[in-house]
């Protein structure tokens, strides 16, 4: 993530979907978010959740547990996805909530910093339409081909 943004993320802002550590629960127990936004964080990036079930207090929780500092005024919760892709240099995708897959990311990207950014960390998205819509779309597993693009062989 942080390479791909030109190797810093310091006072930008990241668009957390998801931290539970599976859809349809707000369970966070080893909820690899856990480790992404401490390494945002510790990086200084402004880092913006929304999860439909995850309440910042146990995130906080499981942070404590595993003795992660967290400066609670650059983690902030947010109540849609729209307040927290509003502004943000990159989504982040790391819960695989069945919503994720039909957000109108044509509408986030007009809200986002350019170029906007989105990191698929559960291959959910369709990578060749957010790449259609502008996206520089990164994913687990995937390369990229001689123009750029992301290599799709089937979109989910």
């Amino acid at each position: 993530i942080i390479s791909s943004l030109f190797n810093t993320v310091t006072n930008k802002k990241i668009a957390i979907f998801g931290f539970a550590f599976k859809k349809d629960t707000g369970d966070v127990r080893e909820t690899p978010a856990l480790t992404v936004c401490n390494m945002l964080l510790q990086d200084g990036a402004m880092v913006h959740v929304y999860d439909p079930k995850v309440e910042k207090e146990d995130a906080l929780i499981e942070f404590k547990y595993h003795d992660m500092q967290v400066d609670e005024n650059r983690l902030i919760w947010e109540s849609t996805p729209q307040k927290a892709v509003d502004g943000a240099h990159a989504i982040v995708v790391l819960t695989e909530w069945d919503e994720f897959r039909t957000y109108p990311y044509h509408e986030f990207k007009a809200l986002m910093m350019k170029p906007a950014f989105i990191f698929d960390g559960r291959n959910i998205l369709k990578h060749r339409e957010l790449e259609d819509m502008g996206f520089e779309v990164h994913a687990v597993g995937k390369g990229r081909t001689p123009d750029g693009k992301l290599n799709v062989l089937v979109d989910p």
